[in-house]
């Protein structure tokens, strides 16, 4: 079959699947502005795009889409690394006109999968997935303290919990910065194999693919900047009561002391 016998069906599939991969985070990063602005709105995109059938329909698409990408970049890689043979280790010096995420791409796409991974783990399973489990009849499946649909209860958790939540925004950031770098790659290289790849759109390709990823990851970063300022916020604001309670620790007989932190602790926590 051409799409999967030619090296240009191949570079046409992994295209079209990531494109189209690139319109759903555009919609996903959308829809997740929408919380900083309104959570009771954010709440009700989420009942929406619960576990209606167009939902589980869209769903099921879009995990064929990552694994049909996902499977052809790792073909065409080792089709591509199979084809150099030893002459890939005879030049050390970076290529000329050869951008670095060009030469990574695999790799960062193996950094976008395994945070997609941990995000499933604290989002769809927590949400999509338990609405399922409802509807299949396990009414007493829970997860997570919070309704399926509550989801901006959920991302507002999970991100302002102190110290972890914070740790979280950090690593979503770097998972940002590699998905930056894998959509501007990507989607010039998506539109040089559909075709605009002369002298006259080259610039422009590379372009949209610049603005493109910004676009993505931008609207992910102001969910996840919002979220650490506010829970840097709770913490500066916790800080007095901190240092009141390391005070009274320290007047404590160390006989007493443990009851007392644990009473300590919690009455900052609480």
């Amino acid at each position: 079959m051409w799409l999967k016998d030619s090296s240009i069906g191949r570079k046409l599939v992994m295209s079209i699947s990531g494109l189209a991969l690139v319109f759903f985070l555009l919609f996903h990063g959308a829809m997740n502005v929408a919380l900083v602005f309104s959570e009771e709105a954010y709440n009700w995109i989420c009942e929406f795009l619960g576990a209606n059938w167009y939902a589980l329909v869209g769903t099921l698409g879009l995990a064929g889409l990552v694994v049909l990408h996902f499977v052809y970049a790792l073909y065409l890689t080792v089709q591509n690394r199979l084809a150099r043979g030893k002459d890939r280790y005879a030049v050390t010096a970076k290529r000329e006109g050869v951008e670095w995420e060009s030469e990574n791409m695999l790799v960062l796409g193996f950094v976008v999968i395994g945070f997609l991974v941990l995000h499933m783990a604290n989002f769809w399973f927590k949400m999509q997935f338990t609405e399922i489990m409802h509807i299949l009849g396990a009414h007493d499946f829970s997860v997570s303290e919070f309704a399926p649909t509550d989801g901006a209860g959920l991302v507002k958790a999970l991100f302002t919990t102190p110290i972890w939540g914070q740790v979280y925004c950090v690593l979503y950031l770097v998972w940002l910065v590699a998905l930056w770098f894998h959509l501007r790659h990507g989607i010039w290289s998506a539109l040089h194999t559909m075709g605009f790849n002369n002298l006259k759109w080259m610039k422009r390709v590379k372009c949209i693919g610049t603005l493109g990823a910004t676009l993505v990851v931008g609207l992910f970063a102001v969910v996840v900047f919002y979220y650490l300022g506010y829970g840097i916020g709770e913490l500066c604001a916790q800080a007095p009561a901190v240092v009141e309670a390391v005070e009274v620790i320290e007047t404590v007989p160390v006989v007493d002391s443990v009851e007392v932190v644990v009473d300590t602790v919690q009455t900052v926590v609480l």
